[in-house]
């Protein structure tokens, strides 16, 4: 029985297990924080992400110890198989990616993506002490230098328009009254205040010759509209 199991599992199990188990909590932790953000890619999509990435690199580590030792003449590059997966990733982090006129959403998501795959190679070739390190400097890069970063002040001067409207009401209708209005939507905010009312806020580019004015108009004729303000003032 022993010596099935032996044949089934490998030698190797104990520490292919334990080394696809952190990659689940290291990855699972960071999609976490992506997940009650709302992201597309949350908790699901990364833990996969990482251990995918755990066991293909397990593979490379491990896969091909039985056919060295059998045949003298085989040698393997144990980076070969991680570098398909660090050039592959890149689909899914294009997967993430949404453009709203002038606005990119979701390239955050996308490095994170990228990076989990990365914790799952480090995992799977047993550097435990580099993931959890890399692991705790994405949380605080995703959690924590985002507010720094909305501190900082930039070149170009912008506003934010705040919106609560009727649930039914569909957010496309913001993007075409903006863009018909010649500016550029840095980002939109969706946040569900009741039932049947929710709040928009849109972060908008100012540029020479815009009129506020009549952007906020013609977001006000909307009937679902039920108030509208400038937060900027």
């Amino acid at each position: 029985m022993n010596e099935i199991l032996h044949q089934i599992f490998g030698e190797h199990f104990s520490v292919i297990a334990l080394r696809l188990v952190i990659a689940l909590i290291l990855s699972g932790i960071i999609g976490f924080e992506r997940e009650m953000n709302n992201q597309f890619a949350g908790f699901r999509t990364h833990i996969l992400v990482g251990v995918g990435a755990c066991l293909m690199m397990l593979l490379s580590v491990f896969g091909f110890i039985p056919f060295m030792e059998r045949y003298d003449n085989v040698r393997f590059d144990p980076a070969r198989i991680p570098s398909y997966v660090v050039s592959g990733i890149g689909f899914l982090g294009a997967g993430t990616i949404m453009v709203y006129g002038g606005t990119i959403r979701g390239l955050t998501t996308a490095a994170s993506i990228w990076t989990v795959a990365g914790i799952g190679l480090v995992v799977g070739s047993g550097m435990y002490g580099a993931a959890m390190l890399a692991t705790i400097i994405i949380l605080v890069s995703l959690k924590f230098l985002n507010k720094i970063e909305k501190l900082v002040p930039k070149n170009r001067s912008s506003y934010f328009l705040k919106l609560e409207v009727k649930s039914a009401f569909p957010v496309h209708h913001v993007i075409e009254v903006v863009e018909q209005s010649k500016a550029t939507i840095m980002n939109i905010e969706i946040h569900k205040l009741k039932k049947d009312i929710k709040q928009i806020i849109v972060h908008i580019e100012k540029r020479n010759g815009l009129n506020q004015a009549a952007i906020v108009e013609k977001l006000a004729n909307f009937e679902e509209v039920i108030h509208i303000s400038d937060m900027s003032k």
